[in-house]
């Protein structure tokens, strides 16, 4: 008899071998990233309608949210007043009948034709004497029958509908029986965690005889997803420690000291316990690979630099990588002050010592400088070098590279982080990694994307900052008040930033947006001062010497698209405006926020929504205008976006965290933790469970590296 089926063997069955996936079913399919057996057995219901809970439209009440499932008697469709469109349903069961409207929505005319079985989850209202919901969820049943009925997600464009997916899956399932679904889990944690088998779980997820069964299922699927992840995280680690090779250094000495007696304020405890975590890293024979993860403001360029100090201390080099060149050149002018004057021991050199060097190498170099800078870099002239991913290029050798620091880590793939660190040293030892981010990320989420990393948090806020008082603005006449404001903070001797809305992926867009508001508030609300003009499409002199003459004070107010969202650091700037601020996420206009509040000036925030955000968009305003506590933001913030894009950048290809909730599921995060460490103490615990090890093995191999930064 034939072995039970393995995830890699359903992973290379392609759904055109189940009856009725012809050519154009199979397009179809692969537009929603159907392309396997193992696709369509995790395309997993998006809800489910219980039809033995469900109520009968005559006994509906009032007041109540509920599912009917009814037949679509009639619709017809209008326009209101200000051509807004307006549909309406009539539905009916055998007790009786009512009305469904939905506005702005004039597909649902095309949807809901007449004689179609429908479900319809919403609140129940009264309208002239007559039931009705408004706006409600709208699932397509087809004839299917059945206590509990699932609901797949749909694709009209494909023509790909709910009944369609349910029946292939059951084919899948129904072929898949003779051999059954293997289980690699040892079955003792299966038992010690209450779980279910795999193959029970995906019968039960599919069809599920009661709602408990169908949590059951769940679990135990989550549970499958969140170990998984796991899995290859600890193996990427235990991996590392076991073959990398590091450097070791000396965390003390004269520069370093030299460093944190010339800072005006004192480093706060967090401050304190990061340098520590770090200094003990990096005395270790192996390399550091440390996430330090703190809020805006919290200071962790400081912690950064001591950790490269400590490198060129020790006679080696450092890097400094940000994302942008805007970010990299505002790093560049940052460190430059802190380091001015810094000397390096030198036993060479009369006195023992030499100037400390740093360059900035970017895009805009002439090919002199940049020659020149590459042979300082080469030959270890150059001390510490900051830089956006042009570090990462082959012309680029360092002499003795020995700590790599990359900042808003996220925005870099895993393969051009080691890219970095491996073209680093001819030796065969690998520099100490310290990546940073001023996004904060909620716990479950940093157990599962950031899982084989040492975590070191800024919790805290240096000396001197003071909380920014954060206002959402709605209307003409609340926006005239604020400009006012604006002003008058202007006038007293503070400036200001204007960020304009994001338009669309496209830098030459929002350019052209960010150019239209600089004019029209310069020559209204803002009419008389100095406003200059900041966006990603400028030539990075003209972008320096904007950002220049704004930290001067040469200019009153900045009108920028989001390459302000980090590093910028102008203390003065006490005001920020963020047009059309329901179009951005919490985390960014968190971001964005954390550009003002940056001195003991009181500092002020103003958030324009458009005419009519989404009720989601109003959430997101509603909870930065609650809340400065970036940690308490990211998990409101998970809440309501759930796992599609944690850090905003969609994942691209097929997503490994299906049903898994990080918003939801802490404990499943923490169990798939824990057998993970149980089930891998070291490299090659795995070979003695080959089932498990043959799944991780498929599981790593068809994802890109960087999947987990965008699951």
């Amino acid at each position: 008899m034939n072995s039970p089926l393995t995830l890699r063997e359903l992973d290379a069955i392609d759904v055109s071998r189940l009856n009725g996936v012809g050519a154009q079913r199979r397009a179809a399919l692969a537009g929603v990233d159907v392309e396997t057996v193992f696709d369509l057995l995790t395309y997993y219901p998006r809800r489910y309608v219980d039809r033995t809970a469900q109520a009968p439209i005559s006994g509906a009440a009032v007041g109540a949210e509920i599912t009917v499932v009814a037949e679509v008697l009639s619709v017809t469709s209008r326009r209101m007043r200000g051509g807004r469109p307006l549909v309406t349903a009539e539905v009916g069961d055998a007790s009786g009948s009512m009305s469904a409207v939905f506005f702005n929505q004039a597909w649902r005319e095309r949807q809901l034709t007449e004689g179609r079985t429908v479900a319809m989850f919403g609140k129940v209202d009264s309208y002239r004497g007559r039931k009705q919901m408004t706006n409600p969820v709208v699932d397509l049943l087809g004839d299917r029958t059945g206590k509990i009925v699932p609901v797949y997600p749909q694709s009209e464009t494909a023509g790909i509908a709910t009944w369609d997916i349910a029946s292939w899956v059951a084919e899948a399932r129904r072929r898949c029986a003779p051999r059954g679904i293997a289980d690699p889990l040892p079955s003792d944690v299966r038992t010690r965690l209450g779980l279910i088998t795999r193959a029970q779980a995906l019968d039960d997820i599919h069809e599920p005889p009661s709602m408990a069964a169908r949590a059951a299922a769940r679990n135990r699927l989550v549970f499958d997803e969140l170990l998984r992840v796991q899995l290859v995280l600890r193996g990427q680690r235990l991996a590392r420690e076991a073959h990398e090779l590091g450097i070791a250094h000396e965390p003390s000495g004269l520069l370093v000291t030299a460093f944190g007696e010339r800072l005006a304020f004192g480093l706060t405890d967090a401050q304190q316990r990061a340098i520590t975590d770090i200094d003990v890293d990096v005395g270790r024979g192996r390399p550091m690979h440390r996430l330090l993860q703190g809020d805006v403001g919290s200071g962790k360029t400081l912690v950064a630099l001591h950790g490269l100090l400590v490198a060129v201390q020790n006679g080696h080099q450092g890097a400094l990588m940000a994302p942008t060149e805007v970010l990299a050149e505002q790093h560049y002018l940052a460190v430059r002050d802190l380091l001015s004057g810094l000397a390096v021991p030198d036993p060479s050199r009369l006195g023992g010592t030499r100037p400390l060097t740093l360059r900035l190498l970017r895009g805009g170099h002439s090919a002199t400088e940049r020659r020149e800078m590459l042979v300082e870099i080469a030959t270890g002239a150059a001390d510490i070098v900051v830089g956006t991913h042009a570090l990462l290029e082959e012309s680029v050798e360092f002499n003795s590279l020995s700590v790599v620091v990359v900042d808003e880590q996220h925005r870099f793939g895993v393969a051009q982080r080691a890219r970095l660190r491996e073209h680093g040293r001819s030796d065969g030892r690998m520099p100490h990694l310290l990546v940073m981010t001023a996004t904060p990320i909620p716990r479950t989420a940093a157990m599962t994307v950031y899982g084989d990393l040492d975590v070191s948090v800024l919790d805290e806020l240096p000396p001197g900052r003071t909380p920014i008082t954060t206002e959402w603005v709605r209307g003409p006449l609340a926006a005239e008040a604020m400009w006012t404001e604006v002003r008058a903070e202007i006038e007293s001797g503070h400036q200001a930033y204007v960020v304009c809305p994001l338009i669309a992926e496209s830098e030459s867009l929002d350019a052209r947006s960010a150019e239209q508001m600089h004019d029209e508030l310069a020559a209204g609300a803002l009419a008389g001062l100095r406003v200059g003009l900041l966006h990603g499409r400028l030539a990075s002199a003209d972008k320096e010497d904007t950002m220049t003459r704004f930290r001067a004070g040469a200019l009153d107010a900045l009108v920028a698209t989001t390459v302000i969202e980090v590093g910028i650091d102008v203390p003065n700037a006490t005001v920020m405006v963020v047009l059309s601020a329901d179009r951005f996420g919490i985390a960014q206009l968190h971001q964005l926020r954390g550009r003002v509040g940056r001195s003991s000036h009181a500092s002020h925030c103003f958030l324009v929504s458009d005419e009519d955000p989404t009720p989601i968009a109003e959430e997101r305003l509603a909870a930065l205008e609650a809340s400065t506590d970036g940690f308490a933001l990211a998990e409101r913030d998970l809440e309501l976006r759930g796992e599609g894009t944690l850090f905003d950048e969609r994942q691209s290809g097929r997503s490994d965290l299906k049903l898994a909730s990080l918003a939801r599921d802490l404990e499943w995060v923490q169990a798939a933790r824990d057998v993970a460490m149980d089930l891998v103490k070291s490299e090659g615990d795995l070979v003695a469970l080959p089932g498990l090890a043959d799944e991780i093995d498929w599981f790593a191999s068809r994802r890109d590296p960087d999947f987990l930064q965008r699951s």
